[in-house]
């Protein structure tokens, strides 16, 4: 395994592979979810490339980027033994300058995770957009807990013509259900057992959809009854791209849950 650190190693390194290569953009900490990722990556790819880097345009004032979590060592360790190739681990000033082209997001965006976080979206499709001329891959991977992120990743391959395949993953959970998250770290042992009502509100939203139950409001109904002690910040349904639904389509479906605890964001969703 190599790591790069610099633009001109992984376009030197890039113009001399052959074959097809899997991408696994990260932030680092790396965890089971992104374990899952990676292997997927590698079972599906010759090469595999993995990036970790804290991306600050994605981070609104105020926002946890300081003390984002950040385990480079152990990272690296953990990409070592999924038999990645090479690992890009750049500087803030490796990837950002003075450029003034920058990216914007959609209209959708702006709604659910946009709306308290207006500019989010636009730093995250500014580095993918980054990272996926940079790697030139055939494949890239993400998960389907950010789903939100995930749909407009996949409207900006779309619109921009990108020649890269994105590649939807199944969301990782602990045994006892809680979806794998770099920010479970934040949560003391009350707040982690609270956060297991997350996940179960949506199981049993999914046992009352597949029960025949398709008015919406009766579905957020349930959900909000079984989260009724936590701070939830919202609960949405709506169709694969991210569009109001009048009644529950199954097979085009997400319902979608964000809940504090404390300074900790949680957010998970179920796909229907």
């Amino acid at each position: 395994m190599q790591v790069l650190k610099t633009i001109k190693e992984l376009q030197e390194v890039r113009k001399n592979i052959t074959g097809t290569v899997g991408f696994v953009p990260t932030m680092g900490a790396l965890h089971n979810g992104h374990i899952s990722l990676i292997k997927q990556a590698r079972n599906e790819n010759d090469v595999v490339i993995v990036s970790i880097f804290v991306n600050p345009t994605q981070f609104l004032p105020g926002e946890d980027l300081d003390a984002y979590p950040r385990k480079d060592e152990a990272d690296k360790k953990i990409c070592q033994m999924c038999k990645v190739d090479y690992v890009f681990m750049p500087e803030i000033s490796t990837m950002y300058g003075n450029e003034e082209i920058l990216i914007k997001a959609p209209n959708k965006s702006y709604i659910l995770e946009g709306k308290t976080r207006p500019g989010h979206f636009d730093g995250v499709l500014r580095v993918v957009l980054k990272l996926f001329n940079l790697t030139q891959a055939t494949n890239a991977y993400f998960g389907k807990k950010d789903a939100q992120q995930l749909s407009l990743i996949m409207q900006m391959v779309k619109d921009l013509f990108l020649p890269i395949n994105i590649i939807p993953c199944e969301i990782i959970r602990e045994d006892d259900g809680l979806a794998l998250s770099s920010r479970n770290i934040y949560l003391d042992a009350t707040q982690r057992k609270d956060a297991l009502l997350i996940s179960k509100s949506l199981y049993m939203a999914g046992s009352l959809i597949a029960s025949g139950e398709r008015n919406i409001k009766a579905v957020e109904n349930k959900l909000y009854s079984i989260m009724q002690t936590l701070d939830v910040e919202y609960v949405a349904i709506v169709d694969r791209e991210f569009n109001e639904l009048k009644i529950i389509e199954p097979k085009n479906t997400i319902i979608l849950v964000v809940a504090r605890f404390g300074n900790t964001r949680l957010l998970d969703n179920i796909w229907l």
